[in-house]
């Protein structure tokens, strides 16, 4: 059916009334109460003269997950709708689909209900659809998703947070819209009484969605983005976290599988090993046929005892903890995002493994679990079970302190350690500051050892550098590895597909093997690729490497006296299963994206310039109060010269805005053979950043128009022009 008039298309529209609406339910006590006040919402949102109506989504977009291209208003009609608005790097985003996925498993279509996450990439790299395919497969996305690269929808709404959540009615009527994360009281009150208050009026249709998964169509695999692998050193086996596949593999050191444990769907069940299920495993650790995993999106730490082939919980209640400092008995100890584990020693002489430690990705912290009474660095004697914070204070930063409680960390990812002297601390892959650290286990002293910057403040010193120290550059390294033999520090360099190699003692950071591409050539090391390796393991008294090759979905094996590599094939008893690599396609050049419709526009004075002048143009932007850019999302500027697009040849066009505290400064120089006496240049600057608490995040633009007047008088030095804005 055709989409009606429209009241407007902006998410504005929506504003009052459900500013009033949330109001009231401050003072609403009881469930009813809060139903009867949403519902009398719809009754005066329904009677709106002419709807606030969604456009369609543009033609020509790609889909995931669906038989083909969905129309708002010829295959969603008698539908309530939920428009997902996300990108797979975001963090906010991926908190959001727990959320998402509970409310599936409440409603389907036959009960009126439709989820569609409308992808709204941040930069280039996720407009490409086999990198959507990798996160709608890592996170399990089930519902449909469309790949509106260019933010077309976004746009249209001016939506300016990721995540947003609207809501529209069956009719393609924007009903209510939600930011930021941490909603799902609202999201199911709003959904609900919607779907009442449309059936009703016989409103709803039960008619089924054409839903084709995009996982049903790809071949069996062994292993779907393994995040961890770990080595038992007592025998020749490997411990896998098969994390796509929501299980964990011990395999023999030729990859014939010796247990699989859960999967291959999500879930939180302690049990028989053929009972038992995990979600999204990560770390993991082995001693004495017991396994420790970090259960990430379940915020547990499991406990898997090979003799008995039980799985029990030690950590965790659940459900995400905000608990910053802990101190409960483990299975009462509320946690966040556990990424990595390794084992290690308390205060005693003897080394006992009793103590697990824990990356604590979602409070930015090392945490520690006592497998045993023992004591920390500076804690008195603790109980055995004692599930408590080691270091970090809960703030995301790249901050180190002689006192554990004042560092800074930024979702640590990775773990190993060096029990030894002069070394004896742990070593971790700090992720969003892109560096690496040491925690002292003497004092708990947090000291830097290579990548980042002296600030502790931004998150966006990254880059691919060898180096000393700081001025080493990783790019969101998520895997460390302690060689003993040699004294040398193994980092699984994320974002830069590769491996590297650092000297603690010098602070020395080299690349061992990768060439920066994300592909999949296993050969020596100079030669060899991988897509985003996330954990490794040193093996075979130091002579291996094992490496998980999350988004090549494989175990790499690096021969560390060869200087080779090879896949690692993982097979069951009877039949071996080959695993092959997702191709991925060329990134298209990239193009300017549109400013948001609500970007305003800062008109100039004009500027006298002459041909082979440079020009000047001096940044000078002001967040607003308590907020900070949003890490791993660069901000960035463009030029443009509509109509006279020669002014533009040989520039350079666009770059990224990393520090707010120091902005660039764009030059422009004057072509020395001029076609117009009169142009106008254009800066179009898109910030990205998020709210003090970081539950959302924005993204919001500016366009300055110069207006330059070009003669062949001679200018002299001209000062930079400011341009100057405050979101």
């Amino acid at each position: 059916m055709a989409a009606p008039g429209v009241r407007s298309r902006s998410l504005a529209g929506l504003l009052p009334a459900q500013t009033s609406l949330e109001y009231a339910l401050l003072d609403a006590v009881t469930q009813e109460e809060k139903s009867s006040l949403v519902y009398q919402y719809l009754q005066k949102v329904d009677g709106w003269e002419q709807d606030l109506s969604v456009p369609e989504f543009p033609e020509g977009l790609e889909w995931l997950n669906t038989e083909g291209p969905i129309s708002v208003y010829k295959d969603l009609g008698g539908k309530v709708v939920i428009l997902d608005f996300f990108t797979y790097c975001c963090i906010n985003c991926i908190h959001l689909l727990p959320d998402l996925h509970a409310l599936e498993h409440t409603y389907s279509d036959k009960d009126g209900l439709l989820i569609v996450g409308v992808h709204s990439a941040k930069f280039p790299n996720e407009k490409v659809l086999d990198n959507i395919k990798s996160a709608v497969l890592r996170y399990d996305i089930t519902h449909p998703v469309v790949n509106d690269a260019d933010a077309s929808l976004w746009q249209e709404l001016e939506v300016s947070c990721w995540p947003t959540v609207v809501i529209l009615g069956p009719r393609g009527n924007m009903l209510f819209s939600l930011i930021g994360e941490g909603h799902k009281e609202k999201l199911f009150l709003y959904t609900s009484i919607a779907l009442k208050y449309y059936k009703d009026r016989g409103q709803i249709r039960a008619n089924e969605i054409g839903i084709k998964l995009y996982k049903d169509s790809l071949p069996p695999s062994p292993l779907l983005f393994p995040g961890k692998v770990t080595v038992d050193h007592l025998s020749k086996r490997l411990v896998i976290a098969d994390t796509g596949h929501h299980r964990i593999l011990v395999v023999w050191k030729n990859g014939q599988i010796q247990y699989s444990i859960g999967g291959p769907n999500p879930g939180r069940k302690d049990g028989i090993f053929s009972e038992s299920t995990f979600n999204s495993p990560q770390g993991v650790a082995i001693m004495n046929n017991i396994i420790y995993v970090a259960d990430t999106e379940n915020h547990l730490i499991r406990k898997i005892d090979l003799e008995a082939e039980m799985v029990s919980t030690v950590a965790g209640i659940g459900i995400q903890g905000t608990d910053k400092e802990g101190g409960a008995k483990g299975e009462q100890q509320p946690i966040s995002s556990p990424w990595d584990v390794i084992l290690g020693s308390s205060g005693s002489e003897v080394q006992r493994d009793d103590i697990l430690w824990i990356a604590m990705a979602g409070t930015h912290q090392i945490w520690a679990l006592l497998l045993d009474c023992g004591r920390l660095p500076k804690k008195n004697d603790l109980k055995k079970g004692t599930c408590l914070r080691f270091a970090g204070s809960g703030n995301e930063e790249n901050r180190n302190n002689a006192y554990p409680h004042k560092a800074g960390f930024a979702q640590p990812s990775g773990l190993s350690l060096a029990s030894e002297d002069p070394w004896s601390c742990l070593f971790v892959a700090d992720s969003e500051s892109s560096t690496v650290r040491t925690v002292s286990l003497k004092d708990g002293a947090v000291k830097h050892l290579v990548g980042g910057e002296r600030d502790p403040m931004n998150l966006f010193a990254f880059g691919d550098v060898d180096g000393v120290g700081i001025s080493a550059k990783l790019q969101h390294p998520l895997g460390v590895t302690w060689d003993k033999k040699r004294n040398l520090l193994y980092v699984a360099d994320s974002y830069n597909h590769k491996i590297k190699v650092v000297d603690p003692k010098t602070k020395q950071c080299t690349t061992l093997a990768g060439t920066g591409d994300a592909s999949n050539v296993s050969s020596s090391f100079t030669e060899s690729t991988f897509n985003e390796p996330g954990g490794l393991c040193i093996g075979e008294n130091g002579e291996l490497l094992y490496v998980a090759d999350t988004n090549n979905h494989q175990i790499k094996v690096m021969d560390l006296e060869t200087k080779t590599i090879s896949v690692l094939p993982v097979f069951g008893s009877g039949n071996a299963v080959v695993d092959g690599p997702f191709l991925v396609e060329k990134v298209e050049k990239q193009t300017v994206p549109k400013l948001p419709k609500s970007a305003p526009a800062v008109q100039l004075p004009p500027v006298a310039a002459s041909p082979g002048q440079t020009l000047q143009f001096q940044l000078r932007l002001d967040l607003p109060s308590g907020t900070k850019l949003t890490e791993g999302a660069p901000s960035c500027w463009f030029l443009t010269a509509e109509g006279n697009e020669w002014l533009l040849q040989g520039q350079v066009p666009s770059g990224e805005i990393e520090n707010i505290a120091n902005q660039p400064t764009i030059s422009l120089q004057i072509p020395g053979n001029c076609l117009s006496p009169e142009a106008v240049i254009s800066v179009s600057v898109f910030l990205y950043y998020c709210s003090a608490d970081s539950s959302a995040c924005m993204m919001k633009g500016v366009l300055f128009s110069q207006p330059l007047q070009i003669s062949d008088a001679q200018q002299g030095c001209t000062a930079p022009v400011e341009l100057k804005y405050a979101f």
